[in-house]
């Protein structure tokens, strides 16, 4: 007889403590992921959000819980799913008082039938959609987006933003109180309507792949399945809207990215600069693919900043070598960016092309002028980096162990964390 479950894990040879941590937060992340999905289900069968929210939370404990004793089932999702059901089922049961809602509610929450793929699909971008709601701001759009349908934490999203977390609660709690009290329709809206969603949607997306790629925090440099969700997601807007070239481009800048996955980190779980990376275990297939996508987009001739990331990204996924890249190319493709996003992110990769392309003086100068016109970027580690990198091959070490130590001193995930200490304690040496 064979089992329906993944035995849990047990404790390595080597490190048992370090093995039963590495499980907690794989299981921890497998728990989010999974739940996220079932939540856009559960919204459609509750009918409520904040309904649904509770419902999947209690699901969520009770499979940290109860699968490291019993083991993951086979089927994640559908597990919490049927948990999920039973638990809002019980909580209306609960209530002395029901109205019509509550009662339909009842209704679809007691047919037993499985959830399909399509199902979980449609309840995605039904959910996402809702979240981007021309009504509310862009940034409650997509702060809302990624609580709700990508399961990030508020500190998360607070780090995505360059936000205090505070700030992110507040525009969240206020997003999803504007829903209800609006009556905001739970579908994915006509295609007259996808105009004025399609930004804060493909905002969504973005942030969520750029968060499995690098963590903002936690012990982990990303989490591989969340970056693989944002590019099935994608995938699923290019199939919704095959002809919109911002949708492809998004697509494609995911696609290119993920091609380098193999090197995100080192076999130990190290963080990987894309200098020292060993291009040989790059996807050259999936590089050749994601090129040809982009051509077909930009052929459409409606250019817009998707497209010029993925432009970017296929620039780097192509050269065979660092040396090799087309820095000329990236500094006139940032140039074309900065002029649709003028972003602080933005100005900061332009600064190391700048800094590739004419040397580390002039990108130096450039991240100089941003940090003293721009008090946000003193809380990103990337922009310490990458002045350290410079002032390092300007030969000011004194002013490099400053830039490092600004960088350990903002906010980071762990790996990061250990790549900034070894590259400071170099310096002081």
């Amino acid at each position: 007889m064979t089992s329906d479950r993944i035995p849990p894990r047990g404790p390595g040879r080597d490190d048992p403590a370090l093995t039963a941590l590495g499980f907690a937060c794989s299981l921890e992340q497998l728990v989010r992921t999974e739940g996220s999905q079932v939540l856009a289900t559960m919204r459609r069968l509750t009918g409520d959000l904040d309904a649904a929210q509770d419902a999947v939370a209690d699901a969520c404990l009770a499979a940290l819980e109860t699968w490291p004793v019993s083991g993951i089932p086979q089927r994640p999702g559908a597990w919490l799913t049927t948990v999920a059901r039973r638990k809002a089922l019980d909580r209306i049961r609960r209530e002395s008082s029901r109205g019509d809602r509550e009662l339909e509610a009842m209704a679809r929450l007691e047919i037993d039938e499985p959830i399909s793929y399509h199902d979980v699909r449609d309840d995605q971008l039904r959910l996402i959609f809702t979240c981007c709601h021309p009504s509310l701001s862009r940034e409650a759009q997509v702060a809302l987006a990624l609580r709700l349908l990508c399961g990030l934490t508020t500190v998360e999203i607070a780090h995505a933003f360059l936000e205090r977390e505070a700030t992110i609660g507040q525009r969240i709690s206020r997003a999803k109180s504007k829903i209800a009290a609006n009556r905001i329709a739970y579908r994915v809206p006509g295609a007259a309507e996808l105009p004025d969603r399609l930004a804060g949607v493909l905002a969504v997306v973005q942030l969520l792949f750029t968060t499995g790629h690098h963590a903002p925090v936690g012990p982990s440099s990303g989490h591989i399945d969340m970056a693989s969700e944002a590019i099935r997601l994608a995938e699923l807007l290019a199939s919704l809207m095959p002809d919109e070239p911002e949708v492809i481009g998004l697509a494609v800048l995911l696609q290119a990215t993920w091609a380098r996955r193999a090197t995100w980190t080192d076999l130990d779980g190290e963080f990987v600069s894309l200098r020292d990376a060993d291009r040989s275990r790059w996807d050259r297939d999936a590089v050749a693919v994601a090129s040809s996508r982009l051509q077909s987009a930009l052929r459409l001739g409606r250019p817009g900043p998707y497209q010029v990331q993925a432009a970017l990204s296929c620039v780097h996924s192509s050269a065979p070598t660092f040396a090799d890249t087309n820095w000329v190319e990236m500094v006139a493709l940032y140039d074309v960016l900065l002029r649709l996003t003028p972003s602080v992110a933005v100005r900061v990769n332009r600064a190391i092309a700048v800094a590739e392309c004419h040397g580390p003086e002039a990108g130096l100068a450039l991240l100089d002028e941003l940090g003293a016109t721009e008090s946000r970027v003193q809380r990103w580690h990337h922009f310490h980096v990458a002045r350290a990198n410079m002032l390092e091959a300007c030969r000011r070490g004194h002013d490099a162990a400053l830039a490092w130590q600004a960088a350990l001193d903002s906010d980071c995930n762990d790996v990061d964390r250990r790549f900034i200490t070894r590259r400071l304690a170099a310096v002081e040496r």
